[in-house]
């Protein structure tokens, strides 16, 4: 089976906050930002919400879709998907 690539993104209600990553396994991951985590900057929004996932057939196709959803457009699109 041939390994794929999400890239996510996560919304906080209580704080407003967004999250963009890429994984292997969301649900994993998922679980690691809402329960399982005990260090780095989503541990102090929780709980999250997925409101945004693309799939990616390559890490490196993730990695420049994430890199792209950080920039000024991407977060404007972002932006977009939570106020909309």
């Amino acid at each position: 089976m041939m390994e794929e690539f999400v890239v996510y993104i996560l919304y906080s209600e209580k704080f407003n906050k967004n999250y963009t990553g890429f994984t292997s396994n969301l649900i994993e991951r998922f679980k690691s930002h809402n329960f399982l985590g005990t260090k780095g900057h989503t541990l102090k929004f929780r709980p999250w919400k997925v409101i945004y996932v693309e799939f990616f057939p390559s890490k490196a196709e993730a990695m420049k879709r994430e890199k792209y959803l950080k920039t000024g457009i991407g977060r404007e699109f972002i932006k977009n998907l939570i106020h909309n």
